[in-house]
């Protein structure tokens, strides 16, 4: 592209870009925003949800006391943000309050109903920080593993080679599978190693000893559903006679090891560790991630077939030696047939077993996001809701009143079944292991994730407290206000804003350092990694990180690798993975198309993507017959024809600090580093000026980072003076009051300065005044410098 103007705000520019940037950057603190917005209308509804009924029971097992929530409210705040911030020790917050009812079974069933205060919340300002004692502070998002089912194949200092399977809840109990590899002993004979388990880091059993606790006693029943594997043989072969006679008490044992033994523990053993609601949830994102790596469609797909695959009627739907592609590995799988027969690399027939789950829009004609069904479904579960039930409308309903039935968020045995499947196949070479450090198995917990944990801990123990009112209390004397003392909630939501280790004083030095603090990803604090024993691997760089976390913009010190920025494109979707935008190229003409694909870090690498500045011809065409693409984490020389994607822009690679260092390409790495880290530190000056040599994104980090003031609506500016703007537009009238030398966070001064006249035409967004380190709605953190040259004696 040639020289051509481009305006931001009031300022013109002229741009030398070669690439056109055909997608605008996105709101730059919408992660913060968004997150605490989920917070406020799904997050408490979830909390309420979770926590009730709160029921309290005779000796004898009858109810005695049912307490329930139902719709909350959060009232307006008591002050202004800018009023807690001027009247010290202040935090802008706002009042919660539920409707709980109670009802007393001794009395027949009289219910009681009552609006409780809940405590007070902090809310979150327009500019993505809280308000906390008077000073701003930000809640660092957080970078942790996400649940899910991972396989690792490691080996020790002695060549000693171990597959490992680790299943990892939100909340509950682990369970950690390990085989050894076989070995050749000294007669030169092979010697298989079984498949143990551990349960809650408790000591290791066997793996056949867990399946013959949930139900699958026999070891015929074990060989039928999981085929002869050498393995499963040798597993069984290490179970005795205990083992085999009363496999429930065997593991009890072990996993509450010490204890008295009684037939109820016994009994309720499994059950409570796996299945019950309130001690094990795999969470919604969990539920994605267990169906992504287990379900059957996902592990044959490419995969020759050893025998034909036939539906319940009998009707042959792949043959024997064909290798089913994506669309052909779903017929099968939503067809209901959860078994299937596959060739390994080592020329051996391996069982493939599924964890029983299908796609509800193979089966209903409506969109399944319509009825709320948004990950596939639980086929057992499926069919027996729709037992003796004909009509679409009967069968629609029955789904809407059985989601949690449906998508469960507990793990169910076919889950269990499928994971010993894929560990037993591992060794003939069919399944995938896990890169812990890859995107795809990283997620975020934003602000809203962080505040609903720690809400449910108060929660846990305000029910705890509740309960133990009620065992004390006569029916005559129960009343709501009596049994709620919501001190442990409030405790909680006071404890995490003020003490946290994600909850940070608000970097405040410059509108970068602002806006880089909420774009900020951390790998630590509760739940995520420890500084001292990171090692290497998890703070290196790593090919998912692409476009989704900056590889430039890191602490120099010992924090270096787990403290990240988002990239400049970069997003979060609704499961907390990061997803950056790519351009389709429509494969049959050849065209680079302006159809943005956002992408997570696993489905990018099935691609073949080029590079944002590759040339592209006036048909729309890629000019060089052969591309330089990414693959994963190669970069080859790539026909043409065969790439799938092209980058969106070239700053979509670094994060918004990094974007405003000018040519940056031709910097080393380390510099540049440095100069993202130390524009954080510029103070703003009296007279600051933009920079002339710009890379376009001053303004809109001026614009995102809320140090400016922006018009919520097309108007006219009727007055102007230096602490107030008042624009009109066509049904209202607005007047912005401007901060006048406010101390900041960091001692800095806070000064807003008009930048438009009376009479001046705005549009909504549009910027009315300067902020601390702006010029014309433009980020300056300094001055341009003035060089003057002279020569001396003769040009040398």
């Amino acid at each position: 592209m040639s020289v051509h103007k481009v305006q931001y705000g009031n300022v013109e520019r002229m741009s030398f870009s070669k690439t056109k940037e055909i997608l605008d950057l996105p709101y730059l603190i919408e992660l913060q925003k968004s997150s605490y917005k989920k917070f406020l209308e799904e997050g408490l509804r979830d909390i309420f949800d979770e926590f009730s009924p709160i029921v309290q029971k005779a000796t004898n097992g009858a109810e005695r006391f049912v307490l329930e929530f139902g719709e909350y409210r959060v009232e307006e705040p008591h002050f202004s943000a800018r009023a807690c911030k001027s009247e010290n020790l202040v935090t802008y917050n706002a009042p919660l309050r539920v409707k709980v009812r109670l009802t007393i079974r001794e009395k027949g069933d009289l219910i009681k109903e009552d609006e409780i205060f809940m405590g007070d919340i902090p809310l979150m300002t327009e500019t993505g920080s809280f308000v906390i004692n008077g000073a701003e502070r930000v809640i660092v998002s957080q970078l942790v593993r996400s649940p899910g089912v991972y396989f690792t194949k490691e080996m020790d200092k002695d060549g000693v080679v171990t597959y490992k399977c680790t299943v990892i809840p939100k909340n509950g109990a682990w369970m950690e599978f390990e085989q050894e590899a076989s070995k050749t002993d000294a007669s030169g004979k092979e010697v298989i190693s079984p498949l143990y388990v551990k349960v809650d880091r408790k000591k290791k059993v066997t793996a056949s000893l867990m399946l013959r606790a949930i139900g699958l006693t026999e070891d015929e029943t074990l060989y039928d559903i999981f085929g002869e594997s050498d393995i499963l043989k040798a597993t069984i072969a290490k179970d005795g006679k205990a083992e085999r006679e009363n496999p429930k008490r065997e593991l009890y044992k072990t996993i509450k090891n010490g204890e008295i033994i009684t037939d109820e523990g016994v009994a309720a053993n499994i059950p409570g560790i796996f299945y019950d609601k309130k001690r094990y949830d795999i969470s919604r994102v969990g539920r994605y991630k267990y169906n992504k790596k287990l379900s059957l469609a996902n592990r044959i797909v490419g995969k020759e077939l050893a025998e034909d695959v036939a539906d319940e009627f009998g009707e042959i739907l792949a043959e024997k030696g064909t290798k089913p592609d994506h669309d052909k590995a779903w017929e099968i799988q939503n067809a209901g047939i959860n078994a299937v027969y596959i060739f390994g690399t080592d020329g051996k027939i391996v069982k493939v077993i599924g964890n029983n789950t299908v796609n509800l829009a193979a089966y209903i004609k409506k969109d399944p996001k319509e009825l709320g069904v948004t990950e596939l479904v639980y086929r057992p579960a499926l069919m027996k809701i729709w037992e003796g039930l004909e009509t679409e409308e009967e069968k629609e309903q029955a789904v809407k009143d059985n989601l949690s039935t449906l998508v469960s968020r507990q793990i169910s045995e076919d889950d269990i079944l499928s994971i010993v499947n894929y560990n037993l196949g591992l060794a003939h070479g069919v399944g995938v292991y896990d890169n812990i450090d890859h995107l795809a198995n990283r997620r975020v917990r934003a602000v809203g994730e962080l505040l609903q944990h720690e809400m449910r801990k108060g929660f846990q123990n305000m029910e705890r407290q509740i309960i133990e009112k009620m065992n004390t209390t006569n029916a005559d004397e129960a009343e709501i206000k009596k049994f709620i003392n919501v001190k442990p909630v409030t405790a909680k939501i006071k404890e995490f804003f003020n003490s946290a280790q994600l909850s940070q004083f608000m970097d405040q030095e410059n509108p970068i350092a602002e806006l880089t603090h909420k774009r900020k990803l951390s790998a630590l604090g509760p739940g995520g990694l420890n500084r001292e024993r990171a090692g290497m691997e998890v703070r290196d760089v790593h090919h998912s990180h692409y476009g989704r976390l900056c590889p430039v913009e890191t602490p120099e010190g010992q924090n270096i690798g787990l403290i990240s920025s988002l990239s400049t494109y970069a997003r979060v979707n609704e499961y907390g993975f990061i997803e950056t935008p790519y351009r389709k190229i429509d494969k049959a003409t050849g065209i680079v198309t302006d159809e943005i694909v956002y992408m997570t870090a696993d489905e990018e690498d099935n691609y073949i993507i080029g590079q944002a500045t590759e040339p592209i011809g006036e048909d729309g065409r890629l000019l060089n017959k052969m591309v330089s693409c990414r693959i994963c984490e190669e970069i080859r020389n790539v026909e043409a024809s065969k790439v799938d994607f092209l980058d969106t822009s070239p700053k979509q690679l670094v994060s918004v600090a990094a974007s405003l260092i000018p040519f940056l390409e031709n910097d080393d790495t380390n510099r540049a580093l440095m100069g993202s880290n130390m524009q954080r530190q510029a103070v703003p000056l009296v007279r600051p000026e933009a920079p002339i040599v710009g890379t376009g994104i001053e303004y809109k980090i001026a614009h995102d980072s809320g140090i400016v003031i922006l018009s919520d609506f097309d108007g006219v500016v009727t007055s102007v003076s230096g602490d107030e703007i008042t624009v009109m537009g066509e049904d209202n009238v607005k007047t912005y009051e401007l901060q006048k030398f406010q101390r900041s966070n960091h001692e800095t001064c806070i000064n807003q300065k008009p930048i438009v006249k009376v009479g001046q035409k705005v549009k909504k967004g549009e910027v009315l005044a300067d902020g601390p380190a702006t010029q014309n709605g433009e980020l300056a953190l300094g001055r341009n410098i003035l060089i003057g040259f002279m020569t001396w004696e003769g040009y040398n």
